[in-house]
């Protein structure tokens, strides 16, 4: 009798350390399965995070802007100083009565990268002026021409043409100037100094002397002015009529020497 009930408790017990065994096993199961949710819900969450402050950091874009940057420093220049020399010419009425003459001055260029520049030029000249009335009377005389110009430069990329072209520099050039027109004719008086605005339009080229340090360029400009007068017939002080009209603009074929820094 006290065998059986031994043995009935033994398998009991066997009974109960299976169940006990059973049940921490799904605990451990239910345990490891949480984590593994947890981590993925996480794991989502770092991923769709919008709040990231080095979400947008890109290594590509600093190592271009640090490429323009070397390459600036390497082959740009700052400023450039320089003498302009050439001829100034006339179109319509204006041709008629003035002369083609020299004009010379000096230029100033600052850069902001390799491609645009700011210029400040100045440049002055005179020319011979000869007008004749219908009735045969000849006025003679000298007008003096200053021009203080402010510019915009933009030099063109050559990396897509030819080696022999690029060496050239080419560039465009435009913006507004003040023209200044000092009037002397021989006996003759009440003409004095008059000033008009005036819109630049031009182009030039750039070939590059020691190493880079200086430069002899060639720059054509046009020069769109507009003088009080321009559309008033030319009188001498007899009212004797020339039929002539003080209108048209003027233009500039220069030689160019630069020394950049």
């Amino acid at each position: 009798m006290t065998n059986m009930v031994l043995r009935k408790a033994a398998q009991l017990l066997s009974l109960c350390l299976v169940l006990a065994g059973v049940a921490a096993h799904s605990s451990w199961a239910a345990a490891d399965q949480y984590r593994l949710l947890e981590g993925t819900r996480l794991a989502q969450f770092d991923a769709d995070d919008a709040y990231d402050p080095f979400a947008d950091y890109s290594e590509f874009e600093e190592a271009q802007e640090e490429e323009a940057d070397i390459n600036f420093f390497r082959n740009g220049r700052f400023v450039t100083l320089g003498f302009i020399g050439g001829m100034r010419g006339w179109t319509g009425g204006l041709s008629e009565m003035y002369r083609t003459s020299p004009t010379f001055g000096l230029f100033l260029s600052y850069f902001f990268d390799l491609r645009f520049a700011l210029q400040f030029s100045f440049n002055t000249g005179d020319h011979a002026f000869s007008v004749k009335s219908k009735s045969g009377t000849v006025a003679n005389g000298n007008i003096g021409i200053t021009n203080f110009a402010l510019d915009v430069k933009y030099y063109v990329n050559t990396q897509n043409v030819t080696k022999g072209l690029a060496k050239f520099n080419p560039y465009m050039i435009a913006g507004f100037s003040r023209v200044d027109r000092t009037t002397n004719i021989e006996g003759v008086e009440g003409f004095g100094k008059e000033g008009a605005m005036a819109f630049d339009l031009g182009a030039g080229i750039e070939l590059p002397m020691m190493r880079n340090k200086m430069f002899f360029g060639a720059q054509a400009m046009y020069q769109m002015v507009n003088f009080h007068d321009e559309n008033t017939e030319v009188e001498f002080i007899d009212n004797s009529r020339t039929g002539k009209y003080p209108n048209g603009d003027s233009y500039t074929l220069m030689a160019i020497i630069g020394v950049n820094f």
